[in-house]
């Protein structure tokens, strides 16, 4: 309570937050963390990122048990305790949630539980009743879910991802609004659980950010689990009876009519620049709610600087968190840019869906020269020893001088693949280089090597198409 001075406020306790907050703090600045939760971590540790991982985590035991007949495993089918799926999701993130409490504390920095709103361009007021002087601000207020005007959210059986993260119930069909990643997650979640599962997309692929080729082998491995719709909009929902019914439009054919138990609205979210007062602080917010910043990550204000999913997409923690770094050390003095040539995006469905840097698509629209290769799974060894073959890894490259562009990748733990990709784009590095980095065999990370050597020429594990002529 009560008025207080600080050289750093950090509105949000988000992973561009506490980054924020402890880069800043390690620098020497005395710094005041502000957040609406009453644990730090923002939306991704709360209520986001880990919650989701760790029912993604039962899921793929129940996938893993459910398949172990094809490995001449007889087990008996798996019988779920919601409780203790809940409980276990709960664990995990108070683990995260205190671990980040405890470093906070570690540092020194002053945490003030409330929502807070600009006063002024120096002072930032508090639900709690208090009131933050200082001298620099870094803004990481987040994001919420899109809400829509024709879709009844006041109903229980109508959820945002926060809802279905509580894991309730299972409902016996949940119709899944959006089949970006956070409608896959969660699709892949419930299935698991026991829900008949359909997912309805307003465009003519899933996860429209990657590259079709991936959706295609991801599709084809959950043909059997789950309905999707593409190229179809959902125009109106009926929540007056025992069944919410559920309106669809597809681009071509007749309307679809859907009965469910359940309706997740996943179909983006909007940052909260508006929600802050951030126009009494002289800070600009267009129409979206989105902060301008520069490289610096400074706003038109240059003592506040703005991080994470409130500058702009892709609407990652990982990128949030680089960015809460540049805060700190430009308002510390040092010189620091945010300019990364690559930020790595991952779907952790099964299979995981990766890519890193320019997607094929993407480098073709930029007018890009581009060459890609692509080694199948079903020649890896590790992949079909684990029986999940289905998978691929794509290089994305310039066919002048093999600089790397971008990759992509879909099968079991694509995710893990993506740093020494990532690290290879930002050192520019060119598909020779891949090929010539001894990599362990037999392994899934051996693909991108096996795909460097495809593009270079050099592939003997499977036919090579550069191969002389005879």
């Amino acid at each position: 309570m009560g008025v207080q001075e600080t050289d750093v406020l950090v509105l949000g306790s988000g992973p561009g937050g506490y980054a924020s907050a402890f880069r800043a703090a390690d620098l020497g600045l005395s710094v005041t963390l502000v957040e609406r939760y009453p644990t730090l971590g923002g939306v991704c540790l709360n209520v986001g990122c880990i919650p989701s991982k760790a029912l993604l985590h039962v899921a793929e035991v129940i996938h893993s048990a459910q398949d172990a007949s094809d490995l001449g495993i007889t087990l008996s089918a798996p019988k779920i305790d919601l409780d203790g799926v809940r409980a276990y999701k709960d664990r995990t993130v108070q683990q995260l949630t205190g671990g980040v409490g405890g470093m906070a504390k570690g540092r020194k920095v002053n945490v003030i539980t409330g929502e807070g709103r600009f006063r002024d361009a120096h002072t930032l007021t508090v639900s709690d009743g208090s009131e933050v002087r200082f001298k620099h601000a870094i803004v990481a207020a987040g994001s919420s879910p899109v809400t829509l005007p024709f879709i009844p959210h006041d109903d229980p059986r109508v959820w945002d991802s926060t809802d279905a993260l509580a894991l309730n119930d299972v409902p016996n069909h949940l119709v899944i609004m959006g089949g970006g990643i956070i409608g896959l997650e969660m699709a892949t979640i419930y299935q698991a659980l026991g829900s008949q599962v359909t997912v309805v997309e307003f465009a003519d692929q899933l996860v429209p950010a990657a590259d079709t080729d991936l959706m295609r082998v991801y599709q084809r491995y959950n043909k059997d689990r789950f309905t999707v719709h593409t190229g179809t909009k959902i125009t109106g929902v009926d929540a007056s009876g025992k069944a919410l019914i559920i309106t669809a439009e597809p681009t071509k054919g007749d309307a679809i009519t859907l009965e469910a138990d359940a309706l997740l609205v996943a179909v983006g979210r909007r940052p909260n620049g508006h929600r802050i007062e951030a126009d009494k602080a002289g800070i600009t917010v267009d129409e979206r709610g989105f902060i301008p910043v520069n490289a610096q990550m400074q706003t038109n204000q240059p003592h506040i600087f703005a991080v994470g999913d409130i500058v702009g997409n892709p609407m990652l923690a990982h990128k949030a968190a680089h960015e809460g770094h540049v805060a700190a050390e430009v308002i510390a003095g040092h010189k620091a840019a945010f300019e990364p040539l690559a930020i790595p995006s991952i779907a952790y469905t099964s299979p995981e869906i990766a890519w890193t840097g320019l997607t094929e698509r993407e480098a073709k629209a930029k007018g890009l020269k581009v060459a890609t290769a692509t080694y199948p799974w079903s020649a890896a060894g590790r992949a079909i020893g684990a029986n999940r073959s289905e998978g691929k890894t794509k290089l994305i490259y310039d066919p002048d001088d093999g600089t790397l562009l971008g990759a992509g990748i879909v099968g079991i733990n694509a995710g893990e693949l993506l740093g020494e990709l990532t690290l290879a784009i930002e050192f520019q590095a060119c598909v020779e280089d891949i090929a010539l980095t001894i990599h362990a065999h037999p392994t899934l990370h051996e693909t991108v090597g096996l795909a460097g050597e495809l593009a270079a020429g050099t592939v003997t594990d499977i036919p090579n198409p550069k191969a002389v002529k005879r």
